[in-house]
């Protein structure tokens, strides 16, 4: 029914590592294989490639879905369907950014700054123009294919680059002076396929399942009893945004299971374990769907 096509290079290992927790392992004969499979009834086909055309690919109906970075997708000015954001990224959740830098030693404060004729080096280069034709400014835009930040100060001006962390940035020198857009991978759709209801429905589950997964990652099941006397306390040391499930046992004692972040979970445990709170479980949780 779906054909999906899913990002090659630096996201390749994140988004192969989610599908797989989301029950839709990718299947292929090696590594460098361009086409796999998934073993699902909505899915048909699959293929793996780079980023920078998935956008494209996809408006063209060569693929019903497939995901890529919202910089691609704004890039290449493709007309797609956004099914909704996927926030993870190759290194962190955070989503990187499309950002302006120059060297540290240059008197620009922000891209207002820069004069007509400013050597431009960019693997972006058609966001690259709009911006600076927004701004009024008459760049001269030179396509990079990689290591930008090395082309700064001698053969370009300032470099518009991505970014999660900004670290190579700094190691190279450079100092950013704007964020032209901040970028997460989105799971994306050809429009007609997304007007087919059956195309459309399965299109819906298939990222139900992916967002369930990306939520319930770093989150554990917290299953506890308590006495009656200690559940004021062990309460209050449980997360308040999400309301505990709470049941009576025939011991007249109570259980308590709550959804809790991992992170602390080692001052957590003990401090529950204080409060009065027994025969404590920790679960792993793979999907959370609301």
């Amino acid at each position: 029914m779906l054909k999906i096509v899913l990002p090659k290079g630096s996201l390749e290992k994140a988004t192969l590592d989610l599908f797989e927790a989301a029950d839709l392992s990718v299947v292929r004969s090696s590594s460098v294989d361009y086409k796999a499979s998934i073993d699902d009834p909505r899915v048909t086909e699959v293929r793996i490639l780079r980023p920078q055309e998935i956008a494209t690919y996809v408006q063209e109906g060569l693929f019903d879905i497939g995901i890529t970075g919202r910089d691609w997708i704004e890039e290449t000015d493709s007309d797609v369907v956004s099914l909704g954001e996927l926030r993870y990224s190759k290194a962190t959740a955070q989503p990187v950014r499309v950002i302006v830098a120059v060297a540290d030693s240059s008197p620009a404060q922000s891209a207002k700054d820069l004069r007509d004729g400013v050597r431009v080096t960019t693997e972006y280069p058609e966001m690259t123009r709009r911006y600076f034709a927004n701004l009024g400014i008459k760049a001269d835009i030179r396509l990079s294919y990689g290591a930008s930040e090395a082309k700064i100060p001698d053969i370009a001006d300032c470099v518009v680059d991505i970014t999660e962390t900004g670290r190579a940035l700094r190691a190279a020198g450079l100092r950013i002076i704007d964020t032209m857009l901040t970028s997460y991978t989105e799971l994306i759709a050809n429009k007609e396929s997304f007007a087919d209801p059956v195309k459309r429905h399965a299109m819906e589950q298939i990222m139900t399942l992916l967002t369930g997964t990306l939520e319930a990652r770093d989150k554990v099941l917290l299953k506890l009893n308590v006495s009656e006397n200690a559940m004021e306390k062990v309460l209050a040391l449980l997360p308040a945004a999400k309301s505990p499930t709470v049941s009576r046992l025939a011991s007249g004692d109570y259980a308590i299971e709550s959804v809790v972040t991992k992170r602390g979970i080692n001052t957590l445990i003990p401090d529950l374990i204080d409060a009065g709170a027994s025969d404590l479980l920790e679960i792993p949780i793979s999907k959370i769907i609301h």
